[in-house]
């Protein structure tokens, strides 16, 4: 039966079809040889920054075109940036399948995903992958080994497709609608941030957003502006925890000249500056129970006087304040105002931490790889399996801004080959668990691990790295790193690695 399925690809990828409709017909047949439910093929696009769908079988127009992924994100991306395959044997089990296009419903549908790299002249390009019933895991590893076959045959005419691909500059230039401009994520956390932007950004209500350092309180009141009617109008933020009670109050409200010593000429203040615009307060939780009573005057009565000043001016200004403290306790403290907090929490936004959302993790960084790459005249610059299991293991007490510094940190280190490696990560992401110390979270001591227990790590990588790159070949993995045999097979059974695992047939 098989021999049949592959003779009937075989004759239709011979046949003077368009690329596209060639790939179509060879799911259409899979289709009626296999039980499947749903498959596709996804490429990468030309410059290797993203992961495509490009056809499909069973998805509509509108779950195909969700269907993008980072180098190295989801079970897809992993498979293409590892180039082995994967058996997921019900993806309602596995928190690693993103689901993003959104075609199963992970609470009622038992689905088995089988995903296999699409391979043309020794390089990655693409994936094909088969949602099928659940069943005996010999049966998912048969079709495994069966798709590794059809993902050869197709492989030459979907190289043919991915040079077509548009580039991601362009795509960028007509973003989705379901994505906030700026963001990277597809998390369920984060598709909840979006809705509630989404939601607040028509009206003029103040928004109070929430989270800790580093989780994008800043650019998501940069999104709400974007997107409301405001958007032509001034955008004006300042941090409140940057300056003493004295200089916030100028800064806000402006001052009269001889207002005081120095102030020589009259100055607009934040408020002014951001009439009929939007003004952004961040860490409003640091100012001084002086300057709250000041700033719930302005919120109430939308008028002010600049420091020195006896006329009143109003003022038509949209107010979105963030925070990383605890404003509830801060009033049952005595040290927020209750009346403030209030005006403030109209329509309160949560920003996730990064570790609750780790299936954005590789996204994040593969978006940084290119921003640092370019800035860096670099190229080809990508993860490493061990690289990436060392990101998504750690718990980012810096979030988003500490992944930032770990990729320009790597960015620079790595070096011409582009594979970025756990030796060019910081000593806190070598934890092989938690990467704190002793004490906790708060602790202000990572830990490091013994150097022996860094060496093996990096031992191990290496290993890893190799027998990827020669699909489980013993032997020239072991002349890539100049050992022997003998002492790669030593070193591979004292980390618990079998070189079946990285071959192409391997579940």
């Amino acid at each position: 039966m098989h021999l049949l399925l592959l003779t009937e690809i075989a004759d239709a990828l011979e046949r003077s079809l368009p690329p596209r409709e060639a790939l179509q017909l060879v799911l259409q047949i899979m289709a009626r040889h296999l039980a499947m439910k749903r498959a596709f093929i996804a490429l990468t696009v030309p410059d290797g920054s993203e992961v495509r769908i490009y056809a499909s079988l069973g998805l509509s127009s509108a779950e195909e075109a969700r269907g993008h992924y980072a180098p190295g994100e989801g079970i897809t991306g992993r498979v293409i940036a590892g180039g082995r395959p994967e058996i997921i044997p019900d993806v309602a089990d596995d928190k690693r399948f993103l689901n993003r296009t959104r075609a199963r419903n992970l609470r009622r549908e038992h689905t088995a995903f089988l995903c296999v790299p699409i391979r043309l002249d020794d390089q990655v390009m693409g994936a094909l992958a088969v949602d099928r019933r659940v069943g005996a895991k010999e049966t998912l590893d048969d079709q495994s080994r069966l798709l590794v076959i059809i993902a050869s045959l197709l492989a030459h005419t979907a190289g043919i497709c991915r040079t077509s691909l548009p580039s991601p500059t362009r795509r960028q230039e007509h973003p989705s609608p379901e994505r906030i401009r700026g963001f990277i994520g597809q998390s369920e956390s984060m598709n909840l941030v979006f809705t509630r932007i989404r939601q607040a950004a028509p009206s003029s209500a103040t928004v109070l957003l929430r989270g800790e350092s580093g989780t994008g309180k800043e650019l998501a009141a940069h999104a709400i502006h974007e997107a409301s009617g405001r958007r032509n109008r001034p955008f004006i933020s300042l941090n409140c925890a940057a300056l003493p009670d004295s200089l916030v109050e100028s800064e806000l409200f402006g001052h009269e000249r001889g207002a005081f010593t120095g102030a020589t000429g009259v100055r607009k203040g934040r408020f002014e500056l951001a009439d009929t615009g939007t003004l952004f307060l961040d860490e409003v939780g640091e100012l001084s129970l002086a300057m709250q009573a000041k700033l719930l005057r302005v919120i109430q009565e939308r008028c002010f006087e600049r420091l020195g000043g006896m006329e009143s001016i109003q003022v038509d200004v949209r107010l979105i304040a963030a925070t990383n403290r605890d404003l509830e306790q801060m009033v049952r403290d005595g040290t927020f105002r209750k009346d403030l907090y209030y005006r403030l929490n109209v329509f309160p936004i949560q920003l996730p931490p990064l570790r609750e959302r780790q299936e954005d993790i590789l996204s994040l960084a593969a978006h940084f790889i290119q921003r640092y790459s370019v800035a860096n005249g670099k190229s080809g610059v990508r993860l490493s399996l061990s690289a990436m299991e060392m990101l998504q293991r750690y718990r980012w007490p810096g979030n988003i801004r500490e992944l930032e510094n770990v990729i320009e940190r790597a960015v620079l280190l790595v070096s011409q080959e582009g594979l970025i490696l756990p030796l060019h990560l910081p000593p806190n992401l070598h934890s092989a668990g938690c990467p704190y110390g002793e004490h906790g979270e708060n602790g202000t001591r990572p830990a490091m691990g013994s150097l022996q227990h860094r060496l093996d790590e990096m031992e191990r990588a290496y290993i890893i790295e190799a027998l990827t790159h020669f699909q489980g070949h013993l032997g020239h993995a072991a002349e890539a790193l100049g050992l022997t045999e003998r002492v790669m097979a030593l070193r591979m059974k004292k980390y618990g690695i079998t070189y079946k695992a990285f071959r192409p047939s391997a579940s």
